[in-house]
């Protein structure tokens, strides 16, 4: 079967080859202008987004307690707590859809249950702050509220439907359950973690801050003009607090 997949792959990269106008300008700009939006998705988003977001995630694998996730998103936690929990936590990330997988990955991989990782994962590019003030600001506050709003239930709602699908995997997950070695054997205080994540999350923001317009303030185009600075002075900070 797997000869046949390469076979009709290669079947098909011929007929494009043979077959596509290439000689049209309209099939070669949109050739062109694909190739362009590649290279701006790798220069804007896969180094200022995608890159600090592993790393959040890589974080929380490494000095997030297990039982501290277990406790608060675990399949067995107070359901109230955890999706409560999971479905704002999204406010202090500026994460977009794809950004957001790492983070899951994160959480999910550390034990947190189906459901609360899914109300995480739906929530966080929905209702960070960014995404809130900018609708606010495009489409009016009461959008903006509505949006924060409809994030937050849609979220649990979703992550209560995601845990009812697989509840079964919940339950083989938790009767399998290997607990890793807690960390507190480390030496790191509580402190540290804190300024550890918060410090990456502040990368992640100023890294993508795009460029204001000449309506927004003074305020908004000074940070961008010293956006460097700034992500220079935190990535200090993030090598003195790892230690």
């Amino acid at each position: 079967m797997k000869e046949w997949h390469k076979f009709l792959l290669i079947v098909a990269i011929f007929l494009g080859a043979y077959l596509i106008p290439w000689e049209s300008t309209l099939i070669r700009q949109s050739g062109l202008e694909a190739f362009m939006m590649l290279q701006e998705y790798a220069r804007q988003h896969v180094l200022t987004c995608l890159v600090p977001a592993f790393f959040i995630a890589g974080a929380i694998t490494v000095f997030v307690s297990q039982a501290a996730v277990l406790k608060y998103f675990g399949a067995t936690a107070n359901k109230i707590l955890s999706y409560s929990v999971a479905s704002v936590s999204g406010t202090v990330l500026a994460v977009c859809s794809c950004t957001v997988l790492p983070l899951f990955a994160g959480i999910y991989s550390r034990g947190a249950g189906i459901g609360p990782a899914t109300a995480f994962l739906y929530s966080g590019p929905a209702i960070n702050v960014l995404a809130i003030i900018l609708t606010a600001k495009v489409l009016g506050w009461q959008m903006g509220l509505a949006r924060a709003i409809g994030a937050v239930v849609f979220a649990i709602v979703t992550g209560l439907l995601m845990a009812f699908i697989f509840r079964k995997d919940d339950a083989n997950r938790e009767t399998g359950e290997i607990f890793l070695p807690e960390e507190e054997g480390k030496g790191r205080a509580l402190w540290q973690d804190a300024i550890y994540m918060l410090t990456m999350v502040l990368i992640l923001v100023f890294a993508s801050f795009a460029r204001p317009t000449e309506d927004d303030g003074a305020l908004w185009r000074f940070i961008f003009s010293a956006k460097s600075v700034i992500l220079w002075g935190l990535i200090f900070l993030l090598l003195s607090s790892a230690r």
